[in-house]
């Protein structure tokens, strides 16, 4: 079984010509022990919802995961293996979400497989807590992760790790081939690490020097980390290209084919006399978890029926959230808390804002599981009803510590597993810190919700190393992300019911620290928020637009005024959200963007962005250069957010 592995992997590897064979023919009794003996799946139903986790925290070996696949019976057929790399497979170069049966997360970007492993245990564990009934276990499963030196010398190992052992997250059971071995050569050189002693540390449970290559051995440590009460990580000893005369144990296996010769050579030392992508029968047969798999289901869809005689409203609530479904309740929640805040009219900083449509949104939607990375109370993503996570305490709300970057790929992780809308929170200028998770979620098309607060230089004193700049256009540029920087109560609501709302694909809202004011809106311009980007103060035969968002809306106002004052009409636009804007057909956008009529943008960060809007022969009031350590009026007074600059810009554009 552990051979029929090796050969596919080398073989799609050399097909391709590209790939990594080593890792999957270092691991290939690892995987045999834990699928073959204890992975709980379905093939025939990927989705199927109490099925066990699986997750190749070590991407880059991804013709092991293939294999395992197509060797199970999962839809993953031996033409998908040939096509290994190609265009439009079901077989990337690493593994992604949506795109092969049986894949649970996208990896490569290594550690962050691990990180949303400790996600998906996570959120396992807290829907156990709400759900389950005695006798009637209908959320029971584990989270299994194969990681590599990789992933542990990754800084996001030590942030998610470490949260798993003190959350004590016993379903979790991480395998680590440790194999000495990376891209450079030898670890020794540069990993010396005492891991096991790193992990029993973070409170692991952590089994140590089991061969990797000895099937009993490996399941016997599985069997056993099921039994413990906190996380496990099994220390499996491998020898990287294990079945390759002579390029096993070396980094020469690591990351390229084989070659014509050594794949000959690895079949007459293995004794694997199959031809290239050919399988024997009794091999299929040994590895075969249809009929197992449709076995463990229906066990679990007896139990799940019971369960929804006794409790039908909690079966159909659980149904509903691993659905992805939004409850009945929520369009009218939004709606309330919509015009609750054209009612109060209230003039407030918008992270404030947005911590009242938490709180509006909160009491309707249990499947809200919120956070802050040890900035709960200047971020304001804690809500009246909340319940803080702790080990051996579910709840909604988790104190992720100063861990941005595991924070974020961890609620990853909780959005890939199913029954909850995770949203966690940092400074905005943090986000950098988390940017590659925030890339992920927007590959993999998850409801993350990223929340990003002191927005710019307006959080003043604390000075440039915290008054973000470029983030906000930088957040732009990563694809399928959408970024909402409201002005006001009523745009911070509307936003964050996008995000919820928005089923393929993350958000950032991103607030301001200082207080704004409220702007008055029709009906109309009430509703068309959600388009990203409206007419907030129109004009006839206006002369110039200004474009603006979030705190600079109030710039954008107070210029518009002072130019009607001398005879030159303006009017001006507010765009929360450039990227769904840019969604809208041509004619709406050309409603709101007349042609023909100048425009200024204003936004407290660069300038480079928004020429796509005004062109060549408009102006942008920005700031190019990093901030100061300053209060806020005198921050934005010496960088020219002024009436006084903005009207000289308009002039300069209308001349």
């Amino acid at each position: 079984m552990a051979n029929a592995i090796r050969a596919l992997a080398m073989d799609a590897v050399q097909k391709a010509n590209s790939g990594h064979p080593g890792m999957p023919m270092g691991m290939a009794e690892i995987a045999v022990a834990l699928w073959s003996g204890h992975y709980s799946h379905n093939p025939a139903n990927p989705k199927w919802v109490n099925r066990d986790r699986f997750l190749l925290s070590n991407g880059h070996g991804s013709m092991l995961h293939y294999a395992l696949l197509h060797l199970a019976g999962y839809a993953v057929s031996m033409d998908d293996i040939k096509a290994f790399r190609q265009m439009h497979s079901k077989t990337p170069g690493h593994p992604e979400v949506g795109y092969t049966p049986g894949v649970e997360t996208t990896t490569g970007p290594l550690g962050q497989g691990i990180a949303n492993a400790v996600g998906m245990a996570l959120a396992e564990w807290l829907l156990a807590s709400e759900f389950n009934k005695p006798g009637l276990d209908v959320v029971d499963h584990y989270t299994y992760a194969f990681v590599g030196d990789g992933c542990l010398m990754e800084g996001i190992s030590h942030e998610a790790c470490a949260l798993a052992g003190t959350l004590g997250l016993k379903k979790l059971i991480a395998l680590y081939d440790d194999n000495g071995i990376s891209i450079d050569g030898k670890v020794e050189g540069w990993f010396t690490d005492d891991t096991p002693a790193r992990f029993e540390a973070y409170g692991w449970n952590v089994i140590r020097a089991v061969d990797g290559h000895d099937v009993a051995a490996v399941s016997a440590a599985i069997a056993a980390a099921k039994k413990a009460d906190k996380p496990t990580l099994i220390c499996c000893k491998t020898i990287i290209g294990k079945g390759s005369p002579n390029l096993q144990g070396g980094d020469k296996v690591h990351g390229a084919a084989l070659g014509e010769k050594e794949v000959a050579a690895v079949r007459e030392y293995i004794g694997w006399s199959a031809a290239p992508f050919e399988i024997p029968a009794d091999i299929y047969a040994a590895w075969d978890a249809k009929a197992a798999g449709a076995k463990q289901e229906a066990e679990w869809a007896a139990k799940f029926a019971e369960y929804t005689a006794k409790y039908p409203a909690e079966a159909a609530e659980l149904t509903r959230r691993m659905a992805g479904e939004l409850p009945g309740a929520f369009e009218a929640a939004l709606a309330a808390g919509i015009a609750s805040t054209v009612e109060k009219k209230e003039n407030i900083a918008t992270r404030k804002a947005s911590q009242n449509a938490i709180q509006a949104l909160a009491p309707v939607l249990p499947e809200f599981l919120g956070g802050s990375a040890d900035l709960t109370g200047s971020n304001l993503t804690n809500w009246k009803e909340i319940v803080p996570v702790r080990s051996g305490q579910p709840g909604n709300h988790i104190n992720y510590g100063v861990r941005e970057f595991g924070m974020s790929a961890i609620m990853n992780g909780v959005a890939l597993h199913g029954g909850y809308i995770p949203f966690g929170a940092t400074f905005l200028t943090f986000a950098d810190y988390s940017r590659n998770a925030l890339r992920m979620a927007a590959l993999m098309k998850q409801r993350s919700i990223f929340v990003f607060t002191h927005d710019s230089i307006g959080l003043g004193e604390d000075g440039p190393t915290h008054q973000s700049v470029e983030h906000v256009s930088s957040l732009r540029l990563i694809p399928n992300l959408d970024n909402w920087r409201p002005c006001d109560t009523t745009e911070s609501m509307v936003a964050w019911g996008a995000a919820v709302q928005r089923k393929d694909g993350p958000s950032t809202l991103i607030f301001s620290r200082q207080n704004l004011p409220f702007q008055e809106r029709s009906e109309a311009q009430i509703a068309d928020i959600k388009r990203g980007g409206y007419v907030l103060r129109e004009a006839a035969d206006a002369k110039v637009t200004l474009i603006a968002t979030g705190s600079e809306i109030e710039l954008a106002q107070a210029a518009a005024s002072a130019l009607a004052a001398e005879g030159i009409v303006a009017r001006v636009v507010s765009m929360p959200s450039t990227d769904v804007f840019d969604r809208q057909d041509a004619a709406y956008k050309a409603s709101v963007l007349t042609k023909g009529v100048p425009r200024v943008a204003i936004e407290a960060g660069v300038t480079d962005f928004w020429y796509k809007y005004v062109g060549l022969e408009g102006a942008v009031v920005g700031i190019d250069t990093f901030g100061e350590s300053a209060p806020a009026g005198v921050l934005f007074k010496h960088f020219g957010f002024t009436v006084e600059n903005v009207v000289a810009k308009v002039k300069a554009v209308i001349a």
